[in-house]
């Protein structure tokens, strides 16, 4: 998780200082980070309540942003069915688009051990987060717009290292590519939908391809 601990840091910054540059207050800007712990729905949250966003509207954004998180917790749930509640519910709240991505071995979570060093790295991130949120919100009551700098960028490169290691069958590739192929070509549509549309198309993709080559 180290490497990844490093490669949200503008992530981390970007949302400390737009939150300070949009109204926030710098209690407000961290406890965030503290009690929301979700990078993309941070971002797009903040840019949304500053536009004054209908708090249903703002709702439904975030939640269709993070519904991934409900297929991370029933993709390991086989794994965790056999702890109690007071350890699944700390493993669901560090279960990022990070640690999710080192979950896929057959006995994480299975033993103790493995079960600590599984916590330890999802707190890990969260402890760096933080950090990097604090370095942000400092950042953006000194420093001008930070906006302009690119930061977002790290939140691209931080899913391309997630998802490229786990291209190993055909499947995986078509649904890598259909996304890559449809997300672009429909942000450049102007659909408002085109997260949503492209992933859609993407996981259907996939489980087609998988089933044809199942058969």
């Amino acid at each position: 998780m180290l490497p990844l601990n490093l490669a949200v840091l503008p992530w981390g910054i970007l949302c400390g200082s737009l939150a300070v540059q949009n109204g926030f207050t710098p209690i407000e800007a961290q406890l965030m980070s503290l009690l929301v712990f979700a990078g993309s729905a941070q971002l797009v949250a903040i840019e949304l309540i500053a536009k004054n966003t209908p708090l249903l509207t703002l709702l439904i954004t975030v939640f269709i942003i993070s519904a991934r998180h409900f297929l991370y917790g029933l993709s390991v749930r086989h794994k965790l069915v056999g702890h109690r509640l007071r350890v699944r519910l700390p493993v669901s709240f560090v279960l990022t688009d990070e640690l999710f991505a080192f979950s896929h071995h057959p006995k994480a979570y299975q033993t103790q051990a493995r079960l600590v060093y599984a916590l330890s790295a999802g707190f890990s991130f969260y402890v760096f987060w933080n950090i990097w949120t604090l370095i942000g919100v400092v950042a953006g009551s000194l420093l001008p717009d930070l906006t302009n700098l690119g930061l977002d960028f790290a939140i691209a490169a931080t899913f391309i290292a997630l998802v490229i290691p786990s291209i190993k069958n055909k499947a995986t590739l078509a649904t890598v590519v259909t996304a890559g192929i449809s997300a672009t070509s429909f942000k450049v549509m102007g659909l408002e939908l085109w997260l949503v549309l492209a992933a859609l198309l993407s996981m259907s993709v996939g489980y087609w391809v998988d089933k044809g080559v199942q058969s």
